[in-house]
């Protein structure tokens, strides 16, 4: 197989790419990626001190008031459980009617 039959096309239907601008792209395209980076982590270290702050100044620590919410909770379901079980239709048994025949 000689060059000419594998290759078909011409030598000028390629883009001529210059490496130059390539380069100069991929550095700003990370100098970029640096600079959000650092801008992230102030952004995230502020506030992750701004939430500790803001958790110290509480009056009741949120794991408290999550297990007296929890607490509240079962104390509410139980209570709904009981009314229901010993609400008055709750006693009556209900029974099917025998099907009538309609022939």
């Amino acid at each position: 197989m000689g060059n000419g039959t594998a290759d078909s096309q011409p030598n000028g239907t390629w883009p001529d790419v210059k490496s130059g601008p390539l380069i100069v792209g991929g550095s700003l395209i990370g100098i970029g990626i640096a600079v959000a980076a650092v801008g992230l982590g102030v952004a995230g270290s502020h506030v992750v001190s701004a939430t500790r702050e803001w958790l110290k100044s509480l009056e009741i620590p949120p794991s408290e008031f999550a297990q007296l919410k929890w607490e509240q909770a079962k104390t509410a379901a139980a209570s709904g459980a009981n009314t229901w079980r010993e609400h008055p239709n709750a006693q009556t048994r209900l029974t099917r009617r025998p099907a009538s025949s309609s022939d």
